[in-house]
């Protein structure tokens, strides 16, 4: 697979990310069917751990695009984990889950988590690894899939005043 960068990134952005891609760490987090979700078991499929909670606008909004990614991708080269901070009762996340129809594992998000995979600190927030298991994005606030333009699936986030594409996963 070929990674594409369609992102106007300041030289700051390029060393954090070149930093975090030397940093290979497993992680074990079991979902809500009790099944184990391993990096390891993901290798040459990008990995997208997305933090989340019931409560929060921007990871409702995000929802829609992890579902059709992984739908559309989840037998192919990209794997989707939602994993939810900050709830009242599991009831809460198993009718919110339903009622946005998220069809990839759901973890119920704790101390374990944020130790294995990072800091929750912002909602919604996403870990991306490459095929390889490392990890090269932590993006946080809102990640959309904007468009599927020719062989490209492209993620864009919203700042200010311009939008930036995060990664581009070839089409096959």
């Amino acid at each position: 697979l070929v990674l594409t960068t369609c992102l106007i990134l300041s030289q700051s952005q390029v060393f954090a990310a070149a930093k975090l891609s030397h940093l290979v760490k497993e992680f074990v987090l079991n979902d809500t069917t009790v099944k184990q979700q391993r990096l390891s078991q993901y290798k040459r499929k990008w990995v997208f751990v997305n933090y989340w909670a019931t409560w929060c606008p921007p990871c409702l909004e995000e929802v829609p695009d992890l579902v059709a990614l992984y739908d559309s991708r989840k037998n192919k080269d990209v794997v989707v984990i939602g994993v939810v901070f900050d709830f009242d009762s599991e009831k809460e996340v198993f009718d919110y889950v339903d009622d946005m129809l998220m069809s990839y594992p759901i973890v119920l998000g704790d101390e374990d988590v944020k130790a294995q995979i990072g800091s929750a600190d912002a909602l919604p927030t996403t870990y991306v690894y490459n095929p390889r298991g490392e990890l090269v994005k932590i993006k946080r606030g809102l990640v959309t899939m904007a468009r599927a333009m020719g062989n490209n699936v492209i993620f864009c986030h919203h700042q200010s005043w311009h939008m930036s594409c995060t990664y581009g996963l070839p089409n096959r």
